[in-house]
């Protein structure tokens, strides 16, 4: 099928009024082009939450106009689909001009939450681009599932992300370390406007284009900076905090991305573009999710620094726009004290404590060596820590199970009820709290791996299934302990890399 087979929608199947914010700004920013239709497309799996989210019910999802805009097949009315330019560093190495090589998006429309702002449409895996790199501009189901199950699950984590609204499959076989079915995912966010962005224009010294891309940053997000002194410092100033806080909230949750490079870093602090992710199970701070990252250089316990190398990175590129290198680095010198605070504050609440105490450090430290040292659980941890019980040791079974070092886990515990007691901590409310916060079901990637075999199967019903558990991950769900567990010997064997 070639572009031409592209149809504009005659009749609206839903009232999802589109246009194209982004296609305002100069013609060098983009290239305007059509998806690339795919043969015989049908639906995987679509996302009620995300729906509403731009006032789709349910009931559209079943219908073929559904199924052929979301593959790229048919245009909604007024779209004006486009793939974006950018740059960026990769692996920490300049990599020149990269762009949307497999997205394309097809515009903005009201959001239905009540906020008066927009949310975009893009498709991912939605055919070449003149930014795909001899690549074929197509996503693999395996991977459209990974992407749409982890988005969500991150929303359902409270942690800013760009949204998914649906995976639409093809039987059309592509190459990729062996074939492969293809799909397209919709992913939804108020931009995918990235760091790369900003360093294209600043790299090919067309500082009239940077200073363009960074007002319309400022006057379609960050609005309440458009009167400042020198706004340019103040955006720099806001996207490092919100950067900050939001690896901070990775490391919470054991979330590691994979492939912090600056062409995948949010303009608006989100998580985006997720490849080969992984949660944290046994506890290693130096862990690489990316088998790609044979240097470990997107580690666990390296992602808080590479965040700070970024803003760095997009702050040389706002450099002439702030006006000197001394405005440039005071907009960026709280990152690890932006960190530092948020990390702080949410492992206060991991651990159920109300109040900050100046051995707190310590107290932290001492749990995470020891979790290191033993391969605890990171997220069974902290989820069951919530059932200790201050004047009941004795009760301490389910949690001394997970650690080897059994005596090394009481010396801990008792540390822990004394910081506890000293608060006057109270059983019940801490445990409800705590639950709150340390969520039961986070999405492992033997989970993934199941739901990815019987989709390759045909079988999509735990593709369903398991994006209803994880966007509930706080809740008992008892019907669903079994996705709790720990992961099967089997999954040990599992690795995800660039290609994922």
């Amino acid at each position: 099928m070639s572009d031409s087979t592209v149809n504009t929608r005659k009749e609206a199947f839903i009232d999802l009024s589109v246009s194209n914010g982004f296609a305002a700004l100069p013609s060098n920013f983009y290239t305007r082009l059509m998806p690339t239709p795919v043969p015989a497309p049908y639906l995987v799996d679509a996302n009620p939450a995300a729906g509403a989210m731009i006032g789709l019910n349910h009931a559209a999802f079943s219908s073929k106009e559904f199924i052929e805009t979301f593959s790229g097949n048919q245009l909604l009315d007024d779209s004006q689909p486009l793939a974006a330019v950018y740059s960026g560093h990769q692996f920490g190495q300049w990599a020149g001009q990269l762009g949307d090589g497999r997205a394309i998006l097809l515009g903005d429309t009201p959001a239905q939450d009540g906020s008066a702002g927009r949310i975009e449409l893009q498709l991912k895996g939605a055919g070449a681009t003149p930014y795909s790199r001899m690549g074929d501009g197509r996503a693999v189901l395996r991977s459209s599932i990974r992407e749409y199950l982890c988005s969500e699950a991150m929303a359902a984590l409270h942690i800013p992300t760009s949204r998914a609204l649906s995976v639409i499959g093809s039987d059309q076989f592509i190459m990729r370390e062996t074939p492969e079915t293809t799909a397209v995912v919709t992913r939804l966010a108020p931009s995918f406007v990235r760091f790369g962005s900003f360093e294209h224009w600043f790299y090919n010294k067309q500082y009239d284009s940077l200073r363009i891309l960074a007002d319309y940053v400022i006057a379609q997000f960050y609005p309440e900076l458009v009167a400042s002194e020198n706004r340019y410092h103040d955006l720099l100033v806001e996207v490092t905090k919100r950067t900050a806080h939001l690896i901070a909230q990775w490391q919470a949750v054991g979330f590691m991305h994979g492939v912090m490079n600056t062409d995948n870093m949010s303009i608006l602090g989100l998580t985006l573009d997720y490849g080969p992710f992984g949660f944290m199970e046994a506890y290693d701070p130096r862990h690489i999710c990316n088998h790609t990252d044979q240097q470990g250089r997107y580690a666990y316990n390296m992602q808080p620094q590479i965040g700070h190398w970024n803003c760095y990175a997009l702050g040389q590129t706002l450099l002439p726009l702030i006006g000197s290198v001394e405005e440039t680095e005071d907009a960026l010198k709280d990152y690890q004290l932006q960190y530092t605070q948020k990390f702080d504050e949410l492992m206060h609440a991991k651990l159920g404590l109300c109040t900050a105490q100046a051995e707190d450090a310590k107290l932290f430290d001492t749990l995470f060596a020891l979790m290191q040292a033993n391969h605890t659980d990171f997220t069974l941890f902290f989820r069951k820590l919530g059932e200790l019980k201050c004047a009941r040791p004795e009760t301490d079974a389910i949690l001394r199970d997970l650690f080897i070092d059994r005596a090394g886990f009481d010396a801990w515990a008792i540390q822990y009820r004394i910081r506890l007691i000293a608060e006057n901590s109270q059983d019940e409310i801490r445990r409800l709290e705590m639950h709150q916060t340390n969520p039961k079901y986070i999405l492992r990637n033997y989970l993934a791996q199941v739901a990815i075999e019987k989709a390759q199967n045909k079988d999509y019903s735990e593709v369903g299934k398991l994006l209803h558990i994880l966007q509930r991950p706080f809740d008992e769900q008892p019907e669903h302990e079994h996705y709790a567990a720990l992961p099967p010997d089997w999954a040990n064997g599992l690795e995800v890399s660039c290609s994922s």
